[in-house]
């Protein structure tokens, strides 16, 4: 009878146990976790959650230890996050301590390297519980859906940035001229025997100038000096003598050569301005007191008699300085017409050993250029300039072959680490995914016009939206609108679309995005089917992208992917 009765004690004592332990451990409802984002989305390369979680009263076993760990599942593959370790009352350790009577609450902050894969995906919470030496098993908890991807589309829109330009320094019209000067002696304005060779080699460069195919003479200048010794009076007759008798001497050259070009004369009584640059760069003994006294006084008369008192100096001046003053300057002013841009388009092509480094540059800008083969002869011809390299690396760029961008853009750094290749290794870095690296270029940029729209790219590969937004400012381009788009600033994004001057695929997907996040089906629908068309690999991004989860239901849509 006593055997009867013990063993269905021990049974229900058995039970009782094991439900007590299940109801002190058990499974825990998704209703006790809220997550942010709700639908996870990569920022930065990376996919953040923050994770507010709660047990709940009478659950925490005393004695239990348990590891919670951030789990992010797809089709394939899974990413864990950092884990985290709470405690019951009677453990002894530093992990934060959950009350069994009250439970408690945890906020859990993780990040995931984001892969294409997750487009599709699931946010677990798996658990990891003891209780003494033995283990409890608590089901995983799906907290959240995952991962919105638009921020990863900037590997499209890269493709459609502006690469820095190796700019030529071309000018069909150059300004150039030719100085002479007529010497006087001292109070005197009669142009000596030895100064008429300068004059007749002056002349003959005129004359020069004159017939040559490619130039032009603007003017020639005829201005005379006076040293500032000798009074106002006496400098003011001397100065418009040597002037009245150079503009003679000169225009009677002139006529018998027969070449008629505009003179423009004038005289300068005293010439303190250029008595003070002629002492300036002089090493004469007192010369910062007599630039003092320049500076301190003003009037004519009071100057020469200031420096006249420095008596230890002023007979250098008389001999080394004063003499270069008395002079009349003749200035050939003449303009150098380059080549036409169709001679420039035809020898780039029949003979480009005729174009010197900024013809053949400029020629690659005009329309209907060959560029690549322009650029290529370049780096022959000037194999020691690194523009040419550069501006194959922007080609090839734009063409999407990175490597081979990269290489060029090598090259011409190891010719000059000049501010547009940096620019230009920095896009390379940031297609590649080397966001320190872009960084460190486009710190070596300054200058480059194109390094605003270049930082708002590596903003939004940082997950700093707002700040991209303005680093792009008005540029009309994806990335833009893409930065635009990841800041909610809508209205300002469909500007942007809609002033982008070479639309393309991902230009469609990215108004397709806006549609979805405005509501507007229709610009949904209309603008998808125009960027799958243009590249068809899209079709297979949207049938995921969780932007357009509200759609994955509509008919129209969905006959877009197929």
């Amino acid at each position: 009878m006593t055997k009867k009765l013990y063993l269905p004690l021990l049974m229900a004592m058995f039970v009782a146990l094991v439900t007590s332990c299940s109801k002190k451990m058990g499974e825990l409802s998704a209703d006790y976790f809220t997550v942010t984002p709700q639908v996870l989305e990569a920022v930065g390369g990376k996919v953040p959650a923050t994770i507010n979680g709660k047990f709940p009263e009478k659950y925490f076993n005393k004695k239990a230890v348990v590891e919670v760990t951030p789990v992010l599942k797809w089709d394939g593959g899974e990413a864990k996050g950092q884990p985290s370790t709470f405690q019951g009352e009677k453990v002894e350790g530093n992990d934060q301590s959950i009350s069994y009577k009250m439970g408690g609450s945890y906020t859990m902050k993780t990040s995931f390297d984001y892969v294409p894969e997750m487009a599709k995906s699931e946010l677990y919470l798996e658990f990891k519980a003891t209780i003494g030496n033995k283990t409890v098993t608590i089901p995983a908890v799906k907290v959240a859906d995952g991962v919105i991807s638009t921020s990863e589309l900037l590997n499209g829109t890269l493709g459609s940035a502006n690469p820095a330009l190796g700019e030529d320094a071309f000018q069909r019209i150059i300004k150039d001229k030719q100085d002479a000067n007529i010497m006087f002696l001292i109070q005197q304005a009669n142009i000596r025997s030895s100064e008429l060779k300068k004059a007749k080699d002056f002349n003959k460069e005129v004359a020069n100038v004159n017939s040559a195919e490619n130039k032009k003479i603007s003017n020639i200048e005829v201005s005379a000096y006076a040293s500032p010794d000798g009074g106002v009076s006496l400098n003011t007759k001397l100065a418009e003598n040597r002037e009245g008798n150079t503009t003679k001497m000169l225009a009677k050259d002139l006529k018998k050569a027969k070449i008629d070009a505009p003179v423009d004369s004038k005289y300068t009584a005293q010439d303190w301005e250029g008595f003070q640059e002629l002492v300036s760069k002089s090493n004469i003994q007192d010369k910062e007191l007599i630039l003092r006294v320049l500076s301190m006084y003003q009037d004519p008369a009071q100057r020469e008699q200031e420096i006249k008192n420095i008596s230890s100096v002023y007979k250098t001046l008389a001999d080394e300085i004063l003499p270069q003053l008395r002079r009349s300057r003749l200035t050939l002013n003449y303009e150098i017409i380059g080549k036409s841009d169709d001679e420039i388009a035809k020898l780039a092509v029949s003979d480009p050993s005729q174009l010197n480094i900024e013809e053949l540059l400029y020629a690659a800008t005009l329309p209907g250029a060959n560029q690549e083969a322009i650029y290529t002869q370049a780096t022959k011809q000037f194999p020691s300039d690194y523009r040419a390299y550069n501006n194959l690396g922007k080609l090839a760029y734009q063409a999407g072959n990175y490597d081979k961008a990269e290489s060029y853009l090598k090259r011409a750094q190891s010719i000059k680490d000049a501010p547009e290749v940096n620019m230009n290794l920095g896009l390379v870095a940031l297609v590649k995914g080397d966001k320190d690296a872009a960084a460190a270029d486009f710190g070596k940029a300054a200058g480059t016009k194109e390094l605003n729209e270049s930082m708002g790219n590596l903003y939004v590969a940082q997950g700093q939206y707002e700040r991209a937004v303005n680093s792009f400012g008005d540029a009309k381009t994806n990335s833009a609108a893409l930065a635009q788009i990841l800041a909610k600033d809508y209205s300002k994004a469909k500007t942007t679309l809609a002033g982008v001057e070479k639309k393309d695929a991902y230009t469609d997907y990215l108004t397709a995005v806006l549609g979805a996040r405005t509501n507007n089906s229709s610009m949904v629908t209309s603008s998808l089917k125009s960027a799958i068309a243009k590249d068809p690999t899209l079709a297979k991004k949207a049938a995921t992208d969780l932007e357009f989860v509200k759609y994955f239901t509509d008919a129209d849509f969905m006959s877009i992917l197929k």
